[in-house]
């Protein structure tokens, strides 16, 4: 459907002013676009629309999805959390984060709820770690699977956690994920209780996650930090280690914060 483009397109014809009209484009209700919308939005034809759409994908401002259309990048991410004078989240978390990656040889995550969908604002690699999986700096990701989402969405208050589970089909990723909103939240009250988030499977089948909040200072969850990686190289023995480094981590990031007076 082309009828419900976010924004009109701005006047002028310059490559400047129909890039920002194809930004403009996006919405929490439309996170993804295609070179179909963006001819219809422009009134240009669809290999000129998708030629203007890789000019913003090789700049980082958008990006494709697995589902064949385009979606906003990491150079959008970097600017609105510049806009919003809260980079000091990703400053602080990242010299924990590299240390946690180092520790225990695998990839660890700094994510946050952004609008329906969950954003990953940092990644951070071991040296040894050579597993590629399904998460990047900049990604997305849904709000229902896996423990970088869940250690997210969990601390939510419950009418406004329910409206966002509700408000889009949940996906079904893997065997592993749960797409009952009624089953999430008992699993998500769980969490709560626990102060921590172990998943295996649900974003990738032999993957496995062990997530914690991060507060700012006012006790808001603004954040989530996570380890990340496969199941047969985290052993059972090591989960509360990770859990235990996590949480003194999220402390350390959280006492920056109310030290910035965010």
């Amino acid at each position: 459907m082309t009828n419900d483009l976010a924004a009109p397109p701005r006047e002028g014809n310059s490559t400047a002013d129909r890039a920002l009209s194809i930004l403009e484009m996006f919405s929490h209700q439309r996170r993804q676009i295609s070179a179909r919308d963006v001819a219809a939005g422009l009134g240009v034809a669809r290999s000129t629309a998708y030629r203007y759409l890789q000019t913003l994908v090789s700049a980082s401002y958008l990006e494709e999805s697995p589902e064949g259309g385009f979606r906003l990048g990491a150079k959008i991410l970097e600017l609105a959390q510049v806009a919003q004078g809260r980079n000091n989240l990703p400053d602080l978390a990242l010299p924990e984060m590299r240390r946690i990656a180092t520790e225990f040889g695998q990839t660890v995550l700094l994510t946050k709820l952004v609008g329906d969908s969950i954003l990953c604002l940092e990644q951070e690699d071991s040296p040894t770690q050579f597993v590629r999986l399904s998460y990047r700096r900049g990604g997305q990701m849904a709000v229902n699977a896996g423990a970088s989402a869940l250690a997210c969405i969990a601390w939510m208050t419950g009418s406004a956690l329910r409206e966002l589970l509700e408000r889009q089909p949940l996906p079904h990723i893997s065997e592993s994920t749960v797409t009952d909103v009624d089953r999430l939240l008992d699993r998500l009250d769980q969490v709560r209780r626990d102060g921590y988030v172990v998943t295996r499977g649900e974003v990738d089948p032999e993957g496995m996650g062990i997530g914690v909040p991060v507060y700012d200072g006012e006790g808001q969850v603004v954040g989530a930090l996570s380890v990340v990686g496969l199941q047969t190289r985290i052993d059972a023995a090591t989960v509360p280690r990770i859990v235990d480094t996590l949480l003194a981590a999220s402390a350390s990031v959280t006492a920056g914060l109310s030290s910035y007076g965010s």
